[in-house]
């Protein structure tokens, strides 16, 4: 876990990142339930690069307000890279401003784990606008502790990334 002052280090860098490209960022949360964002939006000045977030906790959220397949949920699960890919392409294709997505969804227990799928699996999607498309990635991290740590570590991974994944466009 990163202290206070790498945390918002991090952070800063992501927005300087967006401001100095003028990129705008749009999160989708699940297990974070909104700490990604909120994160991102403690940062003065965020307003210039942070466009919106969504908070889908449930898979009804994610059809709705993101346009993530029934049949993705159905075959591989709300905790999937295919759903987090969906999640963050849904939420940048509904942006017309925004030009990268983060998302994130997984199991932060106590319960829920199923067989595959343990407490601490989180799964992230990355998306951006490529020529006339939205190109997406994801990679999937378990991470150890109770359920606020894993919310924490989620966050700090997802920042962690998504820094690396803007820096290659």
């Amino acid at each position: 876990m990163y202290t206070d002052q790498q945390f918002d280090k991090l952070v800063e860098s992501v927005g300087e990142q967006c401001l100095r490209r003028g990129w705008m960022l749009v999160c989708a949360e699940s297990c974070t339930g909104g700490l990604l964002s909120a994160s991102l939006t403690d940062i003065p000045g965020s307003s210039g690069w942070f466009e919106r977030g969504y908070v889908t906790y449930s898979n009804a959220a994610k059809v709705e307000l993101l346009q993530v397949g029934v049949d993705t949920l159905e075959r591989f699960g709300a905790v999937s890279e295919e759903t987090a890919m969906e999640m963050a392409a849904g939420a940048l294709a509904s942006t017309e401003n925004a030009h990268f997505a983060v998302s994130t969804t997984g199991i932060a227990g106590p319960g829920g784990a199923t067989s595959g799928k343990p407490v601490g699996m989180v799964c992230f999607g990355f998306a951006h606008r490529a020529g006339d498309g939205i190109s997406t990635q994801a990679v999937t991290h378990i991470f150890d502790g109770n359920r606020v740590q894993i919310r924490l570590s989620a966050v700090e991974f997802a920042l962690q990334k998504l820094q690396r994944f803007m820096a290659q466009r």
